[in-house]
Parts: C-alpha cells; sequence; structure tokens
C-alpha cells in the first residue's frame, strides 16, 4: 500500500514524501494485541514538500500550525486491529485535513444597506408588536 495520497483533484503526494510508522496499539485486541504493530503514525512534511505550490504550503502552515511539529504533519489511527486497515485510515485522514486546510478563504463580506421598504416593514412590525404588548397591560382599557 505504498502508493501515492490523492488530496483533491490536482494535489496527489508521493509516496516517497509520506512516513510511515508502527508499534504496538493499546487497548483491545486480547492475545494479539501484544504482538501485532497496528498502530500507524503516518507523516508528511509539509515544510519541505516538493508537490506544494507556495500558495498552498502557507495555507497548511497556517491553517495547520497547531497541528505541526516543526513543519511536519502527523496523523495517528490505531481504531482497528488490523494494520491495514488503521493504514487506510490515517491516509483518510491526513488526505481530509489537507483539503480543508487547502479550500480557499471566503471573500469578505460586502456590507449592505437595509432597503427603504425593509425598514418600514420592520418600523411597522414594531410598532404593531407594541400596540399587542400595551394592550395586554393591565388597565389599558380592553378586555380582550
Amino acid at each position: 500500500m505504498a502508493d501515492d495520497l490523492r488530496v483533491n483533484g490536482w494535489l496527489v503526494i508521493p509516496a516517497g514524501e509520506l512516513r510511515e510508522r508502527f508499534s504496538r496499539s493499546s487497548g483491545p485486541g486480547g492475545q494479539s494485541v501484544n504482538t501485532a504493530d497496528s498502530r500507524v503514525e503516518l507523516s508528511y512534511d509539509v515544510d519541505r514538500s516538493a508537490v506544494l505550490p507556495g500558495y498552498a504550503r502557507e495555507r497548511i502552515l497556517t491553517r495547520l500550525g497547531s497541528r505541526l511539529t516543526d513543519g511536519v504533519l502527523t496523523v495517528i489511527a490505531s481504531e482497528q486491529r488490523s494494520q491495514l486497515q488503521n493504514r487506510r485510515a490515517a491516509r483518510g485522514r491526513m488526505a481530509n485535513l489537507l483539503r480543508e486546510a487547502l479550500v480557499p478563504p471566503q471573500p469578505p463580506r460586502v456590507p449592505t444597506r437595509p432597503s427603504r421598504g425593509a425598514r418600514e416593514r420592520r418600523l411597522a412590525d414594531k410598532r404593531r408588536r407594541s400596540q399587542v404588548k400595551r394592550s395586554r397591560r393591565p388597565g389599558s382599557g380592553d378586555t380582550d
């Protein structure tokens, strides 16, 4: 499973830039938990990657800054008892993290003013609501 990691339509991280480390997983697994290295640590050096364009590298570094250690993004998967399933899970998480970090920022909101009709409707609603509350007061004269 030493294949490339497809992040989105234009970004494919070659297998040579990904590092996998295996260790013993904690948790359920019975007797096999002490013998199988099923925990997977998948690392990707964002800082030194050759496939990332400059803007993408900056976007990833700023958005995932708290998850990076010296420019290296690390994802851990140990939920499954199978090393293969954990490898797939780690790759999926890595791809999702990078995909979300690469989404372009939303354009800034252009401030607008309410139209004259909207202002008049709002004030009419306020007057109507005020009248309803006034009619509910004790001694307002209405017996409803």
